[in-house]
């Protein structure tokens, strides 16, 4: 009898071993993608001089990291900015996500790390990618809950305090 209730302890573990789950770990980074079209009449005050026909768009990818309960323990963001129209003489400084309305001058939240020189405007053109841009857990989760309380905007020399901004939009 003891036997026999070995055999079936043996045959409910190796059962057990063998199941597989078809949910993903937690820990699993997911990437969810974020785009907003770039104005400056988004900005606050929307710009009037000779930027202000510039055109982009930019492109943000999360990568999260969560913990079992579901909480993001770590994320890093990779921004790709396509701008357009940039009048002779233009100069891009900086870029950033701001958090807060469309209305506002807003605090940063993620910069880039761009730096004033980084970026070449070719033929009215400008693009550029940034990588890795480590990105506090809680700013992401904020981000992921509700990326219309975001925006990201580009600087210039001739429009320091923005030449053109969008509010996120998550399209994955």
């Amino acid at each position: 009898m003891t036997r026999l209730s070995l055999i079936a302890v043996a045959l409910a573990l190796a059962a057990v071993g063998c199941s597989s789950s078809t949910s993903p770990s937690s820990t699993t980074p997911t990437n969810p993608t974020f785009t907003a079209a770039l104005s400056p009449a988004n900005e606050v005050p929307p710009v009037s001089n000779s930027e202000s026909v510039v055109t982009g768009n930019v492109s943000i990818t999360l990568v999260t990291t969560k913990d079992s309960a579901g909480n993001i323990t770590a994320a890093t963001a990779t921004f790709v900015v396509n701008l357009s129209n940039f009048p002779a003489g233009s100069a891009i400084n900086i870029a950033h996500i701001h958090e807060g309305a469309a209305t506002c001058a807003c605090p940063v939240v993620v910069n880039t790390s761009l730096t004033a020189g980084e970026v070449s405007i070719t033929n009215g053109t400008a693009s550029f990618t940034k990588s890795g841009i480590n990105v506090l857990p809680e700013v992401a989760q904020r981000i992921l809950s509700n990326p219309a309380g975001f925006y990201f905007n580009v600087h210039s020399t001739l429009n320091p305090g923005g030449v053109a901004r969008g509010t996120l939009n998550r399209v994955s």
